[in-house]
C-alpha cells in the first residue's frame, strides 16, 4: 500500500541512502507489490526484458558482499539488494505478452499478428549489441521506477553501478551470455536522512531549438 503520494517528498526529497535500519525487513508480499508497480515502467515494444534477483537472506547477502566493491554498507544494512538484469532472450515472451493483451482487450488481434510478424525477424537477426542496448535502457527505466515506487511505499533506495558484473551473475546462477547486469538497487528503511545534492539548472542542460 502506498504510504506517500506527495510529489515533493517522492521526487524532490529522494535521497540515495547508504545506511539503513537493519531491523526493518520488507515482507515478500510487499516486495512483490513494489516490483509489480515498478514493472509498469516503459519498455521497448513491451518485451519487458528486466529480470530481478532479490538478495535478502544473510547467507546470500554475504555471498554478494565481496562483489559490490565500496558498497558494502548498503549490502549489510538494507532489507534487500535487488540485482537487475536485462534478458537477451526476452522475445521468448512475445507471444504470451501480445496474446494476453488481445485476451484482455488491450490490443486488436490483427495488430498482434503484425507485431509478431515484424518483431520475429528483428529479434532473430539483431546483433547482440543492439539487444543489449535495449535491455540496458529498459533496465534503467525500471530501476528508476523502482526507486520512486519504493519511496511511495515509505522506503529508500540507492542505485549501485559499481560491482563485479560477471561474478555477480555467476554467483546467482544467471547465465552471463543471456542476462546482462544493469545495476543493483539497495532498498530499506533509511537510518538517516542522507545528503542532498546540487543539480545543474536547465540553463546548463537544455538546448532549445
Amino acid at each position: 500500500m502506498y504510504k506517500n503520494n506527495d510529489f515533493e517528498d517522492i521526487i524532490k526529497n529522494r535521497r540515495s541512502i547508504r545506511t539503513y535500519d537493519d531491523s526493518v525487513k520488507i515482507s515478500r508480499e510487499e516486495m512483490e507489490q513494489i516490483l509489480t508497480d515498478a514493472m509498469r515502467a516503459p519498455s521497448s515494444v513491451n518485451m519487458q526484458p528486466w529480470r530481478f534477483v532479490v538478495v535478502e537472506s544473510p547467507e546470500e547477502k554475504e555471498k554478494l558482499r565481496p562483489l559490490v566493491r565500496f558498497n558494502t554498507q548498503q549490502n549489510d544494512s538494507s532489507s534487500a539488494m535487488i540485482v537487475i538484469f536485462g534478458d537477451m532472450d526476452s522475445f521468448e515472451n512475445g507471444e504470451k505478452i501480445f496474446s494476453s493483451a488481445v485476451e484482455q482487450g488491450l490490443m486488436p488481434a490483427d495488430v498482434k499478428e503484425k507485431q509478431m510478424a515484424a518483431l520475429t525477424p528483428y529479434y532473430a537477426n539483431s546483433p547482440r549489441e543492439e539487444l543489449e542496448r535495449v535491455a540496458l535502457i529498459d533496465g534503467s527505466l525500471v530501476a528508476m521506477q523502482l526507486m520512486l515506487v519504493a519511496r511511495a511505499y515509505g522506503y529508500d533506495t540507492n542505485p549501485i553501478g559499481g560491482f563485479e558484473r560477471r561474478e555477480v551473475a555467476e554467483a546467482f546462477d544467471m547465465d552471463i551470455k543471456r542476462y546482462v547486469p544493469v545495476m543493483i538497487v539497495s532498498i530499506g528503511k533509511a537510518k538517516d536522512s542522507g545528503y542532498g545534492s546540487y543539480r545543474l539548472s536547465t540553463d546548463d542542460t537544455v538546448f532549445w531549438k
